[in-house]
């Protein structure tokens, strides 16, 4: 679970970088989303270390971050490469997410 949830936060960190590196940072809106959900992404995950559940808020949130992040790159036209990037890892941060969400709690000794 604590991999599961570190893996999704630097997934976040690499959104909130992405205008940057994929050099998109002429289309004010596509940054100023990558960097929102990114840092909501990158937080939310920190925030679902150690919650399993489906009340785990902090799971939810980075969930639907990565159902944004499948989403996104055909809202601003990305080319195939950088499409086919966030496609693949945003639906790599819905199922880490869903497989934390569906994971009993540790149990107490």
């Amino acid at each position: 679970m604590a991999f599961r949830n570190g893996f999704t936060a630097m997934i976040g960190v690499l959104w909130l970088t992405a205008p940057w590196w994929a050099s998109f940072t002429d289309t004010s809106g596509a940054v100023l989303a990558g960097v929102l959900f990114g840092l909501l992404q990158a937080v939310s995950s920190l925030l679902a270390h150690g919650r399993t559940g489906w009340s785990s808020w902090p799971n939810w949130i980075s969930l639907l971050c990565g159902v944004w992040f499948i989403l996104y790159p055909f809202l601003y036209h990305f080319d195939w490469m950088l499409t086919l990037l966030y496609v693949v890892l945003g639906y790599l941060t819905v199922l880490l997410n869903y497989t934390n969400m569906n994971t009993d709690p540790p149990q107490a000794k």
